[in-house]
């Protein structure tokens, strides 16, 4: 089993509100470089959705869960078929988008226990809490040409020190796809 978080970043290392949704006077970065930017499977998940488990936080989830289940085509099939694991103190129902379920019980716990690989999407706050407890073991950082000065970094308040190697970079359109494994 692998922790893999993949996240949206700008050159500064903001993670937050890429799409707008959030209502951050930073907000939308990615979406600025056209849809095509962020279309498709743009972190090479290809057979991870099929296999393993998509773990998302509550703000995540219920943005997906609005957007994705009307969408068709490769990816939105995959997506939308694929097992996913809410992590949530407040949400009681997640069924508005298939193959969800609450997560029970401390989020770091439920992770080790999983026997599939988890791939952490968005989710800064569970994001995070993992990198903390050393539960991460790839990044897949899709790194816009956008500076924007403020608002949420993926690494704020994870202090440990942690050796990644590059595995891979590729151009994705307009961004740069790198992959980070843990030493």
């Amino acid at each position: 089993m692998s922790v893999i978080v993949v996240e949206f970043t700008t050159l500064d290392g903001v993670v937050e509100d890429p799409d707008g949704s959030g209502g951050t006077a930073t907000g939308g970065w990615a979406f600025r470089h056209g849809p095509e930017a962020v279309a498709g499977d743009k972190f090479r998940l290809g057979s991870l959705l099929d296999t393993g488990v998509l773990l998302f936080g509550r703000k995540t989830w219920e943005l997906f869960a609005k957007l994705w289940p009307g969408r068709s085509g490769e990816f939105p099939d995959r997506l939308n078929a694929a097992a996913k694991l809410v992590a949530s103190r407040t949400l009681h129902d997640v069924s508005a988008w298939q193959n969800s379920v609450l997560l029970q019980g401390d989020l770091v716990d439920a992770v080790k226990r999983e026997e599939r690989d988890v791939i952490v999407i968005g989710s800064v706050v569970v994001a995070q809490e993992l990198a903390r407890q050393g539960l991460v073991d790839e990044y897949r950082l899709l790194v816009f040409p956008s500076v924007v000065g403020a608002g949420r970094r993926l690494f704020d308040g994870v202090e440990a020190a942690v050796d990644f190697d590059l595995a891979a970079t590729t151009r994705v359109g307009p961004a740069i796809l790198s992959t980070y494994r843990k030493r």
